[in-house]
């Protein structure tokens, strides 16, 4: 059945954004789409409760299409032993109720049809070549021709599943070094059969399965081909040849090309805040010229204004928007309603996104709390409004004001400073983190939409609180100040003092703990001042015409400019940065490494004097003569208020920092408060 989506009217800012477009069979109402990605929803109890739940919010929001996780079209290409797979006909027919509560709230979805090939974590994985990927410990079996043609077969078969089902198409996914993508390049392609060694052989593998899915499944059935725009690894793809794959995948039958960026194994960061907002808007560009089927750009693209400036400049025809629509499933309904300003961003911290799936938990969101758990919250305003008191305006107190206010309470929030955000604010100042000014721009705008009373520069005393129906103390942290003798000394300055700006440091700097905190302050102080976005490309080795086989223009690891000499020191002997994010860690480690950042660990700090930071390794003295010394060494919890109410018999919460101290977390901060209002 062919469907035609209600075009919603226009504000006419983002006219290009909003508007109509004919795909295939089908006309998408707006230019948005959700893109896939991982959340582990299959894996829960209740999972077709749960998957509904997650995408009907989608749809409600507006988004003009939804794609869903990727599905295994047989058992070689599952992610892990447990994952999805839709090579099962009755299987895929329970996914039936989530389709139709998309279509009843007025969207599409497509399945994504993805074989892992060797990323998939199983014995027996399988490759156009027997090469071990560097994120998987298996070596991969090399398909033989007739595993090959099985493949093609196992492709349609699993759409034409999903097409029972009532998905209204399939994304073959193409991209990130899965194995329609591995085909491509001789970066693993090694064959010299049929299926190898020249571009048309290389490109055989997808475009039969394109053709093998139109014929099963018929011309009003959307086919979209997730294309990888820019390899980012050694022997990829150049543009003519992705050019090339892209005008014959058309040719076979594809209604619309998403375009993937990187390789999963790729050493340069995709998606994560160290990339630049659509830095990658060129690779989709290259396709769109010569393709005449709609081209879609993805990552790093996480406002309506960037968004419709990609469309309005010829960049894409669709925008492609996976994590942001985590962070506010209602990105496209509150653009149309002329409420940009109230869109939840997302911030590309991949803390609770990705982090999760590599932990096995549920995907979820740091600034949004119900992704992922759309059936754990209410959205309806409280039957009895209560007065609530807030103490302290960083994460935490926001997050939990924010909340109260929108379902109806009355909320007054006391903040110590001249401004709201806490540690928010000092976060910011690291490099790539200044999205987090948009997370501030969502708490303020939505409180005084709801109403909240807002009391800066004021320390409520126990009588101030005493009328309110509950107090909830969000206090935060302080630096915690280490007991090294001198550590008074001028030289010396907290991470707080830093990353404000009331102290600047020298040229070399020792900066004492290497966790979170520890990373952020060293890239801050490496990093080049007001470096354009081009500084990204040349860092990380990409060309930024995305025409160079594998997109690459140098060395993703080679040495870079840095501002400052900086050592970061620790006195675990564990690895330094051993608790940084599984998705974000890496690229902290390699640009502290490309700024020459020494690490240092299992030190032993005996004093601090004119001449620098004394300090003893492996039983040996030593001088570190640094300019400053930065003291990442931890905090402590500010929560002095909660005695003297306890004193009083009034009782009240703790959140956040002021409830525990250990590292920065915003992710913990703002989850505790929305999950708090909750229980009002």
């Amino acid at each position: 059945m062919v469907r035609q989506q209600t075009n919603s009217a226009s504000t006419g800012k983002y006219d290009r954004l909003l508007s109509p477009l004919r795909v295939g069979a089908f006309e998408l109402r707006n230019r948005v789409i959700m893109g896939s990605m991982h959340t582990r929803l299959e894996s829960e109890d209740d999972p077709i409760t749960k998957q509904t739940a997650f995408y009907v919010e989608r749809a409600r929001g507006e988004v003009a299409l939804a794609i869903t996780g990727g599905f295994s079209p047989n058992a070689d290409g599952v992610m892990d032993s447990e994952g999805p797979r839709m090579d099962d006909a009755e299987e895929a027919l329970k996914l039936t109720p989530i389709c139709d509560a998309v279509h009843a709230e007025g969207s599409l979805i497509c399945a994504q049809i993805l074989h892992a090939g060797r990323y998939a974590k199983i014995e027996g994985c399988v490759a156009p070549s027997p090469i071990r990927a560097p994120i998987n410990r298996f070596v991969p079996r090399e398909m033989t021709g007739a595993d090959i043609l099985r493949t093609i077969e196992d492709f349609a078969s699993a759409s034409a599943n999903a097409q029972a089902a009532g998905f209204d198409g399939v994304e073959i996914m193409g991209s990130e070094g899965y194995l329609l993508n591995e085909f491509t390049v001789p970066h693993t392609n090694k064959r010299t059969d049929e299926w190898g060694g020249s571009v048309e052989n290389r490109h055989r593998f997808p475009i039969e399965v394109v053709k093998a899915v139109r014929q099963r499944c018929g011309p009003d059935f959307m086919i979209i081909y997730r294309i990888s725009a820019a390899d980012l690894i050694e022997n990829g793809a150049p543009t003519e040849e992705i050019i090339a794959l892209a005008q014959k995948i058309e040719a076979a039958g594809a209604d619309m090309l998403n375009t993937g960026i990187g390789w999963h194994e790729a050493r340069v960061p995709t998606i994560a805040y160290p990339v630049p907002r659509g830095a990658w808007r060129g690779a989709p560009s290259n396709i769109k010229q010569a393709v005449s089927i709609p081209v879609v750009a993805s990552n790093r693209i996480n406002t309506p204004d960037l968004a419709e400036d990609i469309l309005v400049s010829g960049d894409a025809d669709l925008i492609s928007m996976a994590r942001p629509m985590l962070a506010d499933p209602h990105f496209v309904r509150k653009t149309r309603e002329g409420r940009a300003d109230e869109i939840n961003t997302c911030i590309a911290c991949n803390q609770a996104c990705l982090d999760y799936i590599f932990s096995e938990k549920v995907a979820g969101c740091l600034v949004n709390p119900r992704a992922g758990h759309e059936t754990e919250f209410r959205n309806t305003p409280v039957d009895v409004p209560k007065s609530i008191a807030v103490v302290g305006g960083g994460a935490a107190g926001m997050a939990t004001a924010a909340e109260a206010s929108w379902l109806g309470h009355g909320v007054t929030l006391f903040e110590g400073s001249d401004k709201l955000g806490g540690q928010l604010n000092l976060a910011s100042a690291a490099p790539g983190k200044d999205e987090f000014d948009e997370t501030l721009r969502f708490f303020k705008n939505n409180m005084r939409k709801n109403g909240v009373t807002f009391k800066l520069n004021t320390r409520p005393s126990v009588d101030d609180l005493k009328e309110f129906d509950h107090v909830v103390i969000a206090t935060g942290v302080t630096p915690r100040i280490p007991k090294i003798p001198g550590v008074d000394h001028p030289k010396v300055a907290t991470y707080a003092q830093i990353l404000s700006g009331e102290i600047t440091a020298g040229k070399r700097v020792a900066v004492i703990g290497a966790g979170g905190i520890g990373f952020d302050v060293a890239e801050y102080l490496v990093t080049l001042p007001a470096q354009p976005d081009a500084e990204f490309y040349s860092t990380w080795g990409v060309d930024e015409k995305f025409t160079t086989p594998g997109a690459l223009n140098g060395d993703p690891l080679g040495a870079v400019s840095s501002a400052r000499q900086v050592t970061v020191l620790q006195r675990k002997s564990d690895k330094p940065g051993k608790t940084l994010g599984v998705s974000t860690g890496w690229i902290l480690r390699n640009a502290l490494r490309k700024h020459g950042v020494e690490m240092r660990a299992g030190v032993s700090y005996e004093g601090i004097d004119d001449a620098g930071l004394h300090i003893t390794l492996d039983g040996k003295p030593e001088v570190i003569a640094a300019d400053t010394i930065v003291l990442c060494s931890g905090q402590e919890s500010e929560r002095s208020l909660l005695d003297a109410l306890e004193q009083k018999g009034i009782g009240a919460t703790v959140i956040g920092g002021a409830k525990e101290a250990s590292e920065l977390d915003a992710l913990r901060a703002i989850n505790e408060g929305v999950r708090l209002a909750q229980s009002f």
